[in-house]
């Protein structure tokens, strides 16, 4: 089961324009309540090794937790709803720190 937070192997598919695309890691924001129901589709955020200074990205660094390769941006002007078939497995978290920084960001560039 999926939890808030976690990074996972997902397959978007072939981008358009400037969208985030192909097989990368994202990081499932969707809340925890929602995903003890199993969803079929999950709100999660791609992430990207091209670290740019943008106010609507959040650096993260590898660790044991996260299990990222390298650092990566989380990038939260993409955040998306996926099926959950896309999602090709779980390989780490971001842990609760993080995952609010990146929860912050969606509600500024949601304005909520």
């Amino acid at each position: 089961m999926l939890t808030p937070g976690d990074v996972v192997d997902l397959d978007l598919g072939i981008p358009s324009g400037s969208e985030a695309g192909l097989r990368r890691p994202a990081v499932v924001v969707t809340a925890a309540r929602v995903l003890r129901g199993g969803p079929n589709v999950v709100q999660v955020v791609p992430l990207t090794r091209t670290v740019r200074q943008s106010g609507a990205e959040v650096i993260i660094d590898p660790d044991d937790v996260n299990r990222l390769d390298a650092t990566s941006a989380a990038q939260c002007q993409h955040v998306r709803s996926v099926a959950a078939t896309r999602i090709h497995g779980r390989t780490g978290n971001i842990g609760p720190v993080l995952l609010g920084e990146v929860r912050e960001t969606l509600g500024l560039l949601l304005d909520l």
